[in-house]
């Protein structure tokens, strides 16, 4: 299961890769190679604990999309926010969380896809024990791809709505 998930991951980032290589240099294939691309820490006003960010592409015309590889240590979650054109979340390891505005907290597992609606409130992290990763890809519309909001208390988190 795990050699399945890794290469349906690597595949995934593939063709996404193959539509904005084709987007800047039609007819020309390019490789962005792993170890290229400059992750960082989430800023402390968007994230609550640890959550490391890997670009995985950038918006490149015509594809108004982008994609990051986020890894939420155990505890680590976003703050609230929405997207204006909306998200999918394919989980590649771990255990975590995600939840919308008013519903409960749901698990998310390795293998898991998690669409999200445009404008629709919610959050997503590890849980308080088990790191998880993800591919995030949002679709960018009138230039924007996400609005951060307030952050996911410590009673949100622990489930008050479980």
């Amino acid at each position: 299961m795990q050699h399945e998930l890794h290469v349906f991951t690597k595949a995934l980032i593939a063709v996404l890769l193959w539509m904005c290589a084709g987007a800047t240099l039609a007819g020309e294939m390019r490789i962005i190679e792993n170890g290229s691309r400059e992750g960082f820490i989430g800023s402390s006003e968007q994230f609550t604990g640890t959550a490391y960010i890997e670009p995985v592409f950038a918006k490149e015309d015509p594809f108004a999309v982008n994609g990051g590889k986020v890894t939420f240590l155990p505890g680590a979650r976003s703050n609230w926010h929405t997207h204006p054109a909306g998200q999918v979340l394919v989980v590649t390891e771990g255990t975590g969380w995600v939840q919308e505005e008013g519903e409960r907290r749901r698990e998310m597992h390795a293998g898991d896809v998690v669409w999200c609606p445009p404008e629709v409130k919610h959050w997503h992290g590890a849980t308080a024990t088990t790191a998880v990763t993800h591919i995030a890809i949002q679709q960018f519309k009138d230039g924007e791809n996400v609005v951060w909001q307030e952050p996911v208390t410590d009673e949100q988190y622990d489930g008050a709505r479980q």
